[in-house]
């Protein structure tokens, strides 16, 4: 059988999470740039600063108190010896709802507001512990995001992983 073309070495695959991350820095900027002219069209260029650093020192001051929040429960649940799986997730949204309301620009900080936000939080919660146990979950049992394409155990015959071992 002859090797396959360009070398005896497969070619390696870019992970699908780096092309969107790519598109996604490739096309938010514009989209940021587009929006701020259009808002700049509408209700003028200074008003449309004015704005921009309003959103922005509003964005500073909720992720300073819900930053704060978010670490206080944080700190309580580990010192009641509960799994602070609910504070960690907010705390994950907070840092980067903060970053998106540095970010300049109408878009991110709609996405940064939703994430922050203690009303609309929850919601970005569940959407994050969602993905989380399906890449988890998918991985463990050998579904989606298992690198196996969902083969089964190590000889690819559809029978489970068994990994043997010693419980202390």
């Amino acid at each position: 059988m002859a090797p396959p073309v360009g070398g005896p070495h497969r070619a390696r695959r870019r992970p699908p999470w780096l092309t969107v991350v790519f598109l996604l820095l490739l096309v938010v900027p514009i989209l940021e740039i587009a929006t701020i002219i259009a808002v700049g069209r509408v209700i003028g260029g200074w008003q449309t600063l004015v704005l921009l650093l309003l959103e922005s020192a509003l964005g500073a001051w909720l992720v300073r108190r819900e930053g704060a929040r978010t670490w206080a429960a944080l700190v309580e649940a580990l010192n009641t010896g509960r799994m602070p799986s609910r504070q960690l997730a907010d705390a994950a949204l907070v840092l980067v709802g903060g970053t998106l309301l540095l970010t300049p620009g109408f878009l991110t900080d709609i996405v940064g507001f939703f994430l922050i936000l203690p009303l609309t939080r929850p919601l970005a919660r569940r959407a994050l512990e969602a993905v989380v146990a399906r890449r988890l979950l998918g991985g463990f049992f050998g579904g989606p995001g298992s690198g196996r394409g969902g083969q089964g155990g190590p000889r690819g015959d559809g029978g489970p992983d068994i990994i043997e071992g010693e419980v202390l």
